[in-house]
């Protein structure tokens, strides 16, 4: 599992404008685990961003394809975990963003206030 997560994730650096599908399959994947981890990955992405959108599974695919069932849960597990841990990012940087631009502004005040007392 770990030796295809490592593979997949260079192969996605290498792509460039291809489909996730399509790097997958260049780099030697099976088509079921692309077409797997391309359908989760969408999904894992939707779960993780709490919007109502493009949750994608091939139920009786998923129930009689192990390639894209362990694609599928690959695929999910890994860009549900990339796109909350970007929004935490996100988050914590507009948080940082906002307490800088305040401590900012009360300073700008304070100075003023220091200076016209003088």
């Amino acid at each position: 599992m770990l030796r295809y997560s490592i593979g997949l994730w260079i192969a996605l650096l290498v792509g460039g404008c291809q489909s996730v599908n399509e790097q997958m399959r260049a780099a030697g994947y099976p088509p079921a685990y692309a077409d797997g981890y391309q359908d989760g990955c969408s999904s894992g992405r939707e779960a993780a961003d709490v919007r109502v959108g493009d949750f994608r599974k091939n139920v009786p695919r998923y129930l009689a394809e192990r390639q894209y069932e362990t694609g599928w849960d690959d695929g999910f597990r890994q860009c549900q975990s990339t796109q909350a841990s970007q929004e935490s990012r996100d988050y914590q940087d507009g948080y940082w963003r906002e307490r800088d631009r305040a401590w900012h502004q009360e300073n700008a005040r304070d100075t003023a206030r220091a200076l016209r007392h003088n």
